[in-house]
């Protein structure tokens, strides 16, 4: 096992090209744990240098419902009226702590996305 940090986006990119080499190194082997320390310098790496912003509330709800193939009318019982959804949709109106917990609860969408 031959382990560089990871310094640029030359060193990342042969990361990569290492860890691609890698994938089917069978549990236990060598070429497993370099994987899972190449996997962690990649992680560390990009976190530092490419993060990622928190989720935007309104589109985790609408990816939700593209995934549930649901429509406005539907998010009724978690929202209120239709116009109050169309008004949080359009981002004319913020959600509240009750419209939070109603739509972690029915559609499954974590507090921490719902909350930013």
């Amino acid at each position: 096992m031959h382990i560089h940090p990871i310094r640029d986006d030359a060193d990342l990119d042969r990361a990569f090209a290492r860890m691609e080499k890698l994938w089917a190194a069978e549990p236990g082997s060598e070429g497993a744990d370099e994987l899972e320390v190449l996997s962690i310098l990649i992680e560390k790496y990009e976190d530092k240098h490419y993060p990622i912003g928190p989720s935007d509330p309104i589109e985790a709800i609408k990816f939700r419902m593209e995934q549930q193939g649901l429509t406005q009318q539907d998010l009724i019982p978690f929202i209120g009226a239709s116009g109050r959804v169309s008004e949080v949709l359009n981002r004319k109106r913020t959600l509240s702590i009750n419209m939070i917990k109603k739509l972690h609860a029915g559609m499954k969408i974590p507090y921490e996305t719902l909350l930013n």
